[in-house]
């Protein structure tokens, strides 16, 4: 077992390497609450943590980044063997220290790891992913590097910050798709809305308001989403459902037109010209 720890500016490094012959469990505490980021290399050991009578296992490490707060009751084990030897970097610094972290680190985790900086529990979990290929070979670099004293605290640095700084570009790749996502939902949630009242739709404000967006935010994505702006939509939804009630449901035109929100019969037979081809009364 070799670990080793390095202290730049106000964060400290955790370098972990074993192998073995046999089965070993490496057990680990933090002195002191920290939020940390830990980077796996080329081992695949199962690790549980465990606090307050829970345990949260991953049985898979190899290239894993698992960012955490943790305070001085939970407890780390590593399940190490001959074919998962661990190899993992630890990158930590505590609350206290935020402000006083170089090249941005303590506003970029304010900004992406929220919640370990506002911490609710013994160990609180953030983001869990794979790291990228460019992530993978800077780890390895850790354990490979052959520098000795002044140069090998500048290497350390320099990685460490190329490191933060891949790791830091994933997670805001992360939020932007999350954010895509949820925006998504909402114009979906707003067709929803259209499609469930074509008679009494909402007006655009009112639209906007039900599904927590801005007005103009919502013409924009709605009609990158269906092609369409938000009532030539509706039009569109009408005058298809007009059309099944008339053909389908042997509805009269003035029953078809109320049923889909059209007071005028002339503007309806207008409309339902226009996207058809033909009068309403030829369906």
């Amino acid at each position: 077992m070799n670990r080793e720890m390095i202290d730049i500016n106000d964060c400290t490094i955790l370098l972990e390497e074993a192998a073995t012959d046999n089965t070993l469990i490496d057990s680990c505490f933090f002195d002191e609450p920290v939020i940390a980021i830990a980077f796996y290399g080329a081992g695949d050991v199962s690790l549980k943590v465990k606090y307050k009578g829970k345990t949260k296992e991953f049985q898979h490490t190899k290239g894993m980044v698992l960012s955490f707060y943790a305070d001085e009751k939970v407890e780390f084990e590593h399940y190490v063997s001959t074919k998962k030897p661990l190899q993992c970097i630890v990158i930590t610094t505590t609350i206290r220290n935020l402000d006083k972290l170089p090249n941005g680190e303590g506003q970029f985790l304010e900004q992406f790891l929220y919640q370990l900086v506002h911490p609710k529990d013994h160990y609180v979990e953030g983001p869990v992913f794979n790291m990228t290929p460019e992530m993978f070979l800077l780890a390895e670099q850790f354990f490979t590097n052959k520098y000795e004293g002044s140069l090998k605290m500048m290497f350390y640095k320099s990685h460490m910050t190329a490191l933060l700084s891949h790791y830091f570009g994933q997670l805001a790749i992360h939020k932007a798709t999350e954010i895509n996502a949820s925006q998504l939902k909402k114009i979906n949630l707003a067709q929803e809305i259209l499609l469930s009242d074509l008679e009494n739709p909402p007006s655009l404000t009112e639209l906007a308001h039900k599904i927590g967006i801005n007005t103009n935010k919502l013409k924009i994505e709605f009609k990158a989403q269906f092609g369409v702006p938000v009532f030539k939509y509706l039009q569109n939804e009408r005058l298809k459902k007009a059309q099944k009630l008339i053909k389908n449901e042997q509805k009269t035109i003035q029953e078809a037109a109320w049923a889909v929100g059209y007071d005028s019969l002339g503007s309806f037979s207008n409309a339902f010209e226009k996207k058809f081809g033909y009068r309403p009364s030829q369906a």
